[in-house]
């Protein structure tokens, strides 16, 4: 048995006050996130296929620092490049063979750029800051034998201690939960509709870094919204305005699909000002923030699900671009999350999860397990459930060098 407490609580899913966020994919939070946990995915797939396992690496203190863009209707450029700060640390060297770290990330955040903003030019648009090193963890003593010494420089598979015994590197928690609120379904489904191709093939003029809070009012779901929009294809005020009209009747429209005759007050672009003496409005090149100065770094914006919802259970915990094999606080953000999963859609309930590792000791073994549902189930299944799950953590790491789960 695993040690679990079962929690009943019927109000678990907060139904009429409610406040979620999402950052959006163009957000720099969620591009920090994003980047880093692309980069450990290409690490650990290529030390998988070249060597045999997931080299030591963390790259979690990724972050992005905006640049500065010249922005007018039908035109814009950046003029000062975005600054991408590569930190962490990394394996570079796997016996005799050395590992060029330095290229494989470079490479990788270059196809990352590509990907998500193909109007900027990466060689003039973008300085790479490289700060990773391959520093052991404290714990090796000078003078006596320890694996810490070649802990980022492994001799061969036997100085991997996770391949025979895997624990847990961090006294840490993991948390998540399964079964969204109407308000965290909108705020949820809102940000991906608009930025997927489909919406975007019709509106090329839509920017990435999309926005949302949301406050469920006793039933009243009242939504903040920053929607940028690209100057290159946008011509004027009146297009503009022309579209932010379309995009509120589209999401109000969106928000109708998913829950018909709900009362919606939608907020766009608060900021925006149009009069004689100023003209503010969220145009950009990039359509996103980054170009302009502002900041993003991993940890701050979502959580493991997509969303920021503080009246849920919360870690602080920034989990992208942590080690895959068994960083406490990550590998049990995922556990919890495909716990909860799969409690939820067993027992038709809604369910949060939270878990508790001690650092040195078994990672399939946690400290402390909560399980809240807002209906009773059965303490035994979920054991049988929480058992297989975190019994098989190879299969649920491969899962997450696959990016089968949706960190931020």
């Amino acid at each position: 048995m695993k040690n679990i407490r079962l929690i009943l609580k019927k109000d678990l899913v907060e139904e009429k006050y409610d406040i979620v966020e999402r950052k959006g994919i163009g957000h720099p939070d969620t591009l920090s996130d994003s980047l880093a946990e692309h980069l450990s995915n290409v690490y650990s797939k290529y030390t998988l296929e070249k060597f045999g396992a997931v080299l030591h690496h963390n790259f979690d203190k990724v972050g992005m620092m905006g640049g500065k863009a010249i922005v007018e209707f039908g035109y814009g450029k950046i003029i000062q490049p975005i600054r991408v700060l590569l930190n962490g640390r990394a394996s570079s060297q796997f016996g005799d063979d050395k590992i060029d770290v330095k290229k494989l990330l470079i490479d990788a955040t270059r196809n990352f750029f590509s990907e998500r903003f193909p109007m900027i030019n990466f060689d003039t648009d973008v300085k790479i800051l490289y700060e990773v090193a391959d520093g052991s963890s404290p714990g090796g003593v000078k003078g006596y034998e320890s694996k810490r010494h070649s802990w980022f420089s492994p001799r061969s598979l036997d100085d991997l201690g996770e391949l025979k015994e895997l624990n847990c590197n961090d006294t840490s928690m993991g948390c998540a939960f399964y079964g969204n609120s109407k308000l965290e379904t909108i705020v949820l489904n809102v940000e991906k509709f608009l930025n997927s191709p489909d919406y975007k093939k019709e509106n090329i003029w839509i920017g990435s870094d999309i926005k949302m809070m949301g406050f469920n009012d006793d039933g009243i779901i009242n939504i903040t919204m920053c929607i940028p929009q690209l100057c290159q294809y946008v011509n004027s005020i009146d297009e503009y305005l022309k579209n932010k009209e379309k995009v509120k009747r589209d999401i109000l429209n969106y928000i109708d699909l998913l829950f018909p005759n709900t009362e919606t007050k939608l907020f766009i672009n608060t900021r925006d000002k149009i009069n004689d003496k100023n003209v503010d409005l969220y145009l950009t090149f990039t359509g996103s923030s980054i170009e302009m100065g502002d900041e993003g770094f991993v940890g701050r914006g979502n959580r493991i699900g997509g969303l920021i919802t503080p009246r849920r259970f919360y870690t602080m915990e920034g989990i992208c671009g942590k080690n895959p094999i068994y960083h406490t606080g990550k590998v049990y953000c995922v556990a919890s999350y495909e716990i909860a999963k799969q409690i939820s859609e067993t027992f038709n309930v809604n369910c949060s999860v939270g878990m508790i590792g001690q650092s040195g000791q078994s990672l399939s073994d946690p400290w402390k397990i909560t399980i809240t549902t807002d209906k009773e189930i059965n303490l035994e299944e979920c054991n049988k459930i929480a058992a297989t799950v975190l019994d098989n953590f190879h299969s649920l790491s491969l899962k997450i060098i696959n990016s089968e789960y949706p960190l931020c």
